[in-house]
């Protein structure tokens, strides 16, 4: 639960083997139709760098862009008249898919980083 689903076996290149060596129940024969089954979908020229991301922000009518849209409403309340913040959700166009200036590293490629 909570899996992105990018680690399912013999699908992501970057997938390593279980404790011991072995790939599970099977052993080496599945791990080697795993990679069989990954070089069939041609696979084997996956890259461990991120270029692009899905961006977070919105376009308004306006075709401005920002994370938050808020629409400023006066309301009475006892004779006094208040400024109140109303967020707008209607009428938002998703930003899209936004190209990285410079390439990340994949989360799920294993690294390990460590000082010297």
């Amino acid at each position: 639960m909570g899996a992105s689903g990018s680690k399912a076996r013999g699908l992501w290149p970057f997938a390593s083997p279980g404790p011991g060596g072995a790939a599970g129940p099977g052993g080496e024969r599945e791990r080697e139709q795993a990679l069989a089954l990954a070089r069939a979908r041609g696979c084997r020229s996956a890259t461990p760098f991120v270029f692009t991301r899905r961006g977070s922000m919105y376009y308004d009518e306006d075709g401005d862009l920002a994370h938050e849209f808020y629409e400023e409403t006066i309301v009475t309340k006892n004779g006094r008249k208040r400024a109140k913040l109303r967020r707008i959700h209607k009428n938002l166009i998703p930003q899209g898919i936004v190209k990285l200036e410079h390439p990340r590293i994949h989360v799920d490629f294993p690294v390990i980083i460590c000082e010297v």
